[in-house]
């Protein structure tokens, strides 16, 4: 009996950190939306920002892989995008034909600080309190 009400807890918790990370992620989809941004597009914009700080700064999109919440396809997808939308530039890794280098565009990194704060608010209303 002790093992179903174990079993039973957990599964409570995992259904509620999905339930907060659902409501967490549509809001800030929300909140970014009049930008022209979902919460996947700003997450890697913020790593970029993160990993690459200074205008030019290059990362692998492998790098990207593990810290996005994205198939390695749905991420490539999306960096694809980005860089149509000018937020981005690709290039190809002299050394390694097969990895691809990934860099914020001043456009990306004004668009980036811009709604920076949009997203952290919506963060702070979302995960305040709502800890399982």
């Amino acid at each position: 009996m002790a093992a179903k009400t174990v079993s039973a807890g957990l599964e409570e918790r995992w259904r509620d950190i999905l339930s907060v990370h659902a409501r967490t992620m549509c809001e800030i989809d929300r909140v970014l939306h009049p930008h022209g941004l979902g919460a996947s597009d700003f997450e890697v914009l913020d790593i970029l920002a993160a990993e690459a700080p200074a205008e030019g700064d290059l990362c692998r999109v492998q790098n990207l892989v593990g810290r996005v919440h994205l198939s390695q396809s749905a991420l490539s997808r999306l960096i694809g995008r980005l860089d149509k939308e000018g937020l981005v530039e690709r290039s190809v890794c002299a050394e390694d034909r097969r990895g691809v280098w990934v860099a914020l565009t001043s456009k990306g990194r004004e668009l980036h600080a811009e709604v920076l704060p949009l997203q952290r608010s919506a963060l702070e209303r979302m995960l305040n309190g709502a800890r399982p």
